[in-house]
């Protein structure tokens, strides 16, 4: 779970800093916020709503991309010490999936109103912004291994410490994976 929950960290960082990115080039082309105001925007803008689609997926741990990593090894290495626990997580992981194909839907299906019907699609400095971080989403969901083999070493070592009751030194994280890797 503690390597799981590390990787997750990183997904974490890169799926919603692009949702972010990818809202506020929403609300730089509609000026809403506001879902109920919005509709159709696929219609008009269908590479902008695929990639939020894409980035979408990914914040709901779909498969091949990189938040499913992380949350199956969470959720994996939580049932494994508390099902109660693994068991709530698991049901986060589905209200999430819930709201964001919601959201989603609102914003990109349905009639088009007519204020939001010329509006550009993704200009070449939003692909260009946006392209190393779909990469990453989509390279992490399919090869997560190089991470994980840089993280799998101090966070096993610091679980073995913490479970026997020692003390874990931040300022060791060199010490840790040395520790970690054996004589």
């Amino acid at each position: 779970a503690m390597t799981g929950g590390v990787l997750q960290m990183v997904n974490h960082g890169l799926s919603t800093g692009a949702l972010f990115l990818l809202v506020g080039m929403v609300y730089e082309r509609t000026h809403t916020r506001n879902l109920s105001e919005m509709g159709g925007l696929a219609a008009g803008m269908p590479w902008l709503m695929g990639a939020f689609l894409f980035v979408s997926l990914s914040s709901l741990g779909l498969p091949g991309l990189n938040n499913f990593v992380g949350e199956f090894l969470v959720i994996l290495g939580t049932l494994a010490r508390n099902r109660a626990f693994g068991a709530i997580a698991a049901i986060g992981v589905v209200l999430a999936a819930i709201y964001l194909l919601w959201a989603y839907q609102r914003m990109a299906h349905g009639p088009l109103p007519a204020k939001h019907a010329h509006h550009p699609d993704l200009s070449a400095r939003e692909v260009a912004l946006l392209a190393p971080v779909l990469a990453l989403i989509l390279v992490i969901g399919i090869y997560p291994k190089p991470l994980l083999d840089r993280i799998d070493p101090t966070s096993t070592r610091i679980v073995k410490a913490v479970d026997a009751g020692r003390p874990v030194d931040a300022g060791q994280h060199a010490n840790l994976a040395a520790a970690a890797e054996g004589p």
